[in-house]
This record gives structure tokens, C-alpha cells and sequence, in this order.
């Protein structure tokens, strides 16, 4: 076999393959065992029929057509491997050339991964806020933990934010009734905005056994996006009373004896957390830095991919009615033309992202473990919450092992561009990354 490869663009190429019909001989075994079992021919078995009378019965054409259905896409396989070629995505086939019994001349052309130049990564430097844990954070730790343990006392007086009311609640749509909304006996936290928008308006102020009605839009069910009038009817009225902030709240809250302990606790707590935060902002904005910098010709086929991949996302939402999802937008203020300009942008910095990290974890030769890869299935799995057995399963059947995998390799490049760049802080203070991602390992720790 010989093969060529034609450089189209930064991002494509066609490859040229010649291939003699005597490398073509295990294809034609198979195309003959396949279309004999297809064919009835009288004195034979199924299967059985010898290759002449085969084709004497269906003509050479549909032999050779079987043979080139499967010998291409091996053959390609072959010419990808032997001129190193980084594909990505499916190659377009054309066959250029059929001498029968001579040779198979085809074309591929497809898309592949360009040459980047990524900047030494020690000269990006990017400024991240400052975490310093101050009195407030802690006081508002104490406020959150106090609440749980606060208790509800029924009060005589109008609804206030922060009261939590019991409710009726009722809807319409053009005066007639929406089943879904009918609802009694919901217990509801004014001013939590976890349910209808309108409704914390309408029940601040309100008396114990007062009815109030507003205007809202229906964000889900049969009218969602339709304008209703909902019915509210007070039932009661109670606010929640705190526990008093002191050693005995502490010892009832906490393993700790005294609140000066707990208020210590929850410093340091909160001190890990900010540096989490503080970690993932540095993570992000060194990756953004790193964009801006590098020159990444994109390849268009492989954009187009992530563009439909991301508009069938957001149109599945709407049960696949463009009608839907078209209302939807105008009711964001947004037009068609403005959501897929959006949305090829948003692409591309996907595409470059992955096509930057990618050829990151080449030159840095990054590896990935199989506990690696075990802890993001397990930390994916529940996400959604299954088991990572059910999750695997699902992965496998859907062809994204490989796309999980990536990821996880992706991730690996660039905490070796964090680690590697100059990280500060708002004061401008150099951070400690190990402190922050944790030291490195060595290749016998790694191995190990």
C-alpha cells in the first residue's frame, strides 16, 4: 500500500492511498462468506457456495462493493498510523479509482489537530483576589449554624422577610384553573425565592387568613412561558427564634466546650475553603492567560461539531420543538442570530481550549492513572446519582470513556501550567502552589 498525505490547511488534510488487490485478498474472503449467506443458490448450503458461482449468480459489482466498504476504513487506519497524522474527527472517503484486480486508489480528507506554540509557561502571571478570613465570614458561619438549630414560634403580626408562612396556592391561565399549581399546606421561607416569582411581594405585609392574588409567568408545565394569576391564602404566620451565642450553643452545636473553639474551627474551615477558591481562580485565569497568548488555528469541521452538539442540548430542554425554543429566546430578550453567535464563540474557546490542553499533555508526556480515571468516574457517577458500575456502563454505551479519559489528561496539563506560571494575590504576594494544589509527586511516587 502506498499513501501520501496533501496538506489542505493548518487544520485539514487529504490523504491519497493506493492500494494493489493483492492486499485486498482477506476483504474479498470476507465480502464472499458475508453475500453468500445472503444469497439462495440452488444445490448449495447457505453460506457454502463457491466464489465463481457466486458471482455468476450475482455479478462482480456487489463483491466489490462489499470490498470496499470494508477495506477502506482499514486502510486509512493504516495511512494515518504510517504518516503519523493527528485526526480528529470522521475523514470524508472518496473513491478516485477502481481497476479490477490492479489496484483501489481512495481519498480522505479530514480534519487534524495544527501545530501550536504555546508561551513559556513561567512567564504568565495572573493576580488572583485575596482570601483573608475576616470577623464577618465567621459571624455568618455562626448565623447559618444557628438557624438550624433555631426553633418556630407562631406570631400575631403581618409577614415579614424571613418568616416562614403556611400556604395555599392556586393558579390561572385565561381563567381557567392549571391543576399542576394547586397546591395546600406548603410550608414556604419569605424571601427565598424558591417559588413562583411575585409571591414574596405579595406576602410581605399580609394578616393570618388574608388572600392575596398576583400576576406571574409560568416557568414550567403545560402553560410554561404563559402569564397566570396566582391565588395565595395565608394559613399562618411563624418566625424563626435563634439559640442565644454562647458556650451552651456551642457544646449543642458542635464537639467543642467553648464558643471561642468553635469560632476557631470554623476560621480554619473557612481558610480551607478560600484557598479551594482561591486555587480554582488561579486555574482559571492562568488557562485564560494562556488562550490569549497562544495562536490556535481552529478546525472548522470540529467546531461545527461542538456548535450542533451544544444547539441539540439546549433545543432537548424543549422536548426538540424549534417553535419552543424560539419563544423562549424572545422571552430572554435574545434573538436567534444574537444565541448562535453566542453560542459558535462559546465553541471555539471550547475547541482551542481542548486542542491547547491537548498539546500540553503531549510535550509533558502526561499520563493518566487507572485511579486517576477511577476517581473522576466516581465523582461523575454521583453527580448523577447512580452507581459508578451504572455509570461506566452508560459511558461505554455512549462512546465517552474516551472523552472522560481526555478530560482527566486535560486537567493534569494544565495544573502543570498553574504550577509552573506566577501566581499572586491582590496585595501581591506570591502564592505557594504547592500549598494550594499540593506538592508534586515524583515519577517513583507516580509509578508507585
Amino acid at each position: 500500500m502506498k499513501s501520501t498525505v496533501e496538506h489542505l490547511s493548518p487544520t485539514r488534510v487529504r490523504i491519497n492511498v493506493e492500494v494493489p488487490f493483492d492486499e485486498l485478498k482477506s476483504n474479498f474472503d470476507q465480502a464472499y462468506r458475508k453475500l453468500a449467506k445472503q444469497v439462495r443458490i440452488p444445490g448449495f448450503r447457505p453460506g457454502k457456495a463457491p466464489a465463481k458461482v457466486l458471482e455468476n449468480r450475482i455479478g462482480r459489482a456487489p463483491v466489490l462493493d462489499e470490498v470496499i466498504q470494508e477495506a477502506i476504513p482499514a486502510k486509512y487506519l493504516e495511512a494515518v498510523n504510517a504518516g503519523e497524522v493527528r485526526t480528529l474527527g470522521r475523514p470524508d472517503f472518496e473513491v478516485t479509482k477502481i481497476e479490477d484486480g490492479q489496484t483501489l486508489e481512495f481519498t480522505a480528507e479530514v480534519d487534524v489537530r495544527p501545530e501550536i506554540t504555546v508561551p513559556a509557561f513561567g512567564e504568565l502571571a495572573v493576580t488572583v483576589d485575596e482570601q483573608e478570613v475576616s470577623d464577618e465570614d465567621v459571624t455568618t458561619q455562626l448565623d447559618e449554624l444557628r438557624a438550624r438549630f433555631g426553633t418556630l414560634t407562631g406570631v400575631a403580626r403581618p409577614v415579614e422577610t424571613g418568616d416562614f408562612v403556611i400556604v395555599d396556592l392556586s393558579a390561572t391561565v385565561d381563567g381557567e384553573e392549571v391543576e399542576e399549581a394547586r397546591t395546600s399546606g406548603l410550608s414556604y421561607e419569605v424571601g427565598s425565592g424558591q417559588l413562583v416569582e411575585g409571591i414574596d411581594d405579595a406576602l410581605v405585609g399580609a394578616a393570618e387568613g388574608e388572600t392575596k392574588t398576583f400576576n406571574t409567568t409560568l416557568v414550567a408545565g403545560e402553560h410554561e412561558g404563559r402569564e397566570a394569576e396566582v391565588t395565595v391564602v395565608l394559613s399562618s404566620v411563624k418566625e424563626r427564634q435563634l439559640p442565644e451565642l454562647d458556650d451552651e450553643f456551642a457544646q449543642l452545636a458542635s464537639e467543642f466546650d467553648t464558643l471561642d473553639e468553635l469560632k476557631g474551627d470554623l476560621q480554619t474551615r473557612l481558610a480551607r475553603v478560600k484557598k479551594m477558591q482561591q486555587g480554582v481562580q488561579a486555574r482559571d485565569k492562568v488557562l485564560e492567560a494562556l488562550l490569549e497568548t497562544t495562536e490556535v488555528p481552529l478546525p472548522e469541521g470540529i467546531v461545527q461539531g461542538e456548535i450542533d452538539a451544544r444547539k441539540h442540548d439546549a433545543v432537548h430542554a424543549f422536548d426538540h420543538d424549534e417553535a419552543k425554543f424560539g419563544a423562549w429566546l424572545t422571552e430572554q430578550g435574545q434573538s436567534e442570530e444574537e444565541f448562535d453567535a453566542e453560542l459558535r464563540k462559546a465553541a471555539e474557546q471550547a475547541v482551542k481550549t481542548q486542542l491547547v490542553l491537548d498539546s500540553i499533555a503531549d510535550a509533558e508526556q502526561v499520563t493518566v492513572s487507572d485511579g486517576e480515571l477511577t476517581e473522576r468516574i466516581i465523582y461523575q457517577a454521583q453527580r448523577f446519582g447512580i452507581s459508578p458500575d451504572e455509570y461506566v456502563k452508560r459511558a461505554q454505551q455512549s462512546g465517552q470513556l474516551g472523552a472522560i479519559f481526555a478530560d482527566v489528561r486535560r486537567g493534569k496539563a494544565l495544573a502543570s501550567v498553574v504550577r509552573q506560571a506566577e501566581v499572586s494575590d491582590s496585595t501581591g504576594q506570591k502564592l505557594d502552589l504547592d500549598e494550594l494544589f499540593g506538592e508534586t509527586k515524583s515519577d517513583e511516587d507516580g509509578q508507585e
